[in-house]
C-alpha cells in the first residue's frame, strides 16, 4: 500500500505525464509494477485530479509504447542487446533460451499471454523481436488486444475505490486472478467458435 500511495502522490502532482512516463519506463525494465502504476492513475482520477477515460487512453499508450520499444530492441539489435545492463539483469541467457523455445512452439500467442505475466513480459516481447516470426504490426495488434483486457481493469479499479485504499488493495491482490479468469473465458469462447465452424464445415462436405 505504501508504494501505491507514493505513486499516487507523484501522479497527483504531475498528472498524465507522470503516468505515461512511468509506464514507458516499465516497458524499458524499470522495477515498478505496471498494474500498480495503472491503478494509481485510476486513483488520481477518482480523486478528481484527472479524467478516468483519458487516463485509460494514456495508460494504453504508455503500455504499448514501452512494449514496442522492447520489441524494436530485439528486432534491430538481436542478442547483442542482451549485453545492455537493463536487459542483462532480467533476461539472462537461460531465460532467453526458454522463452525462445516457447515462441518457436506457439508464435504470437506467447505475446498475447505475455501481457498477463509481469515477470516474463519483457523477456517475451524482446524474444518476439529477435525471433523474426512476427511483424511489428502483428505484435502491436496482439499486444494491444491483450492490453484492452488488462489496462481498463487496473485503471477503473483505482477509480472506483479511490476513497477506500483498504478495499482497493484487496481488489488489486485479486485483480490478476480476475484477468486470468477473463483470459480463460476468452479462450473458451474462441475454442467454441472454432469448434462450431469446423463442425459446420464437416456437415457441408
Amino acid at each position: 500500500m505504501d508504494f501505491l500511495q507514493t505513486l499516487v502522490s507523484i501522479f497527483m502532482q504531475y498528472g498524465y505525464f507522470a503516468v505515461f512516463g512511468i509506464l514507458i519506463l516499465c516497458g524499458f525494465g524499470l522495477p515498478v509494477p505496471e498494474d500498480i502504476s495503472l491503478t494509481a492513475g485510476g486513483v488520481i482520477s477518482g480523486l478528481g485530479y484527472a479524467n478516468v477515460h483519458i487516463m485509460f487512453f494514456v495508460g494504453m499508450a504508455g503500455v504499448l509504447i514501452g512494449d514496442s520499444f522492447v520489441f524494436w530492441l530485439g528486432k534491430h539489435y538481436g542478442e547483442k542487446a542482451l549485453t545492455l545492463p537493463v536487459l542483462r539483469t532480467v533476461l539472462h541467457p537461460e531465460r532467453f533460451d526458454k522463452v525462445r523455445e516457447q515462441f518457436k512452439k506457439y508464435g504470437r500467442w506467447v505475446v498475447f499471454v505475455g501481457r498477463f505475466m509481469p515477470g516474463l513480459r519483457m523477456p517475451i516481447f524482446f524474444t518476439a523481436g529477435t525471433s523474426k516470426q512476427i511483424s511489428f504490426f502483428l505484435f502491436l495488434l496482439t499486444d494491444g488486444f491483450a492490453a484492452l483486457i488488462s489496462v481498463p481493469i487496473w485503471v477503473y479499479l483505482g477509480y472506483y475505490f479511490a476513497h477506500n485504499f483498504d478495499e482497493l488493495m484487496g481488489w488489486v491482490r485479486g485483480g490478476q486472478t480476475l484477468i486470468f479468469i477473463l483470459f480463460a473465458l476468452l479462450i473458451l469462447v474462441l475454442v467454441f467458435f472454432w469448434w462450431r465452424r469446423k463442425h459446420r464445415e464437416g456437415k457441408n462436405k
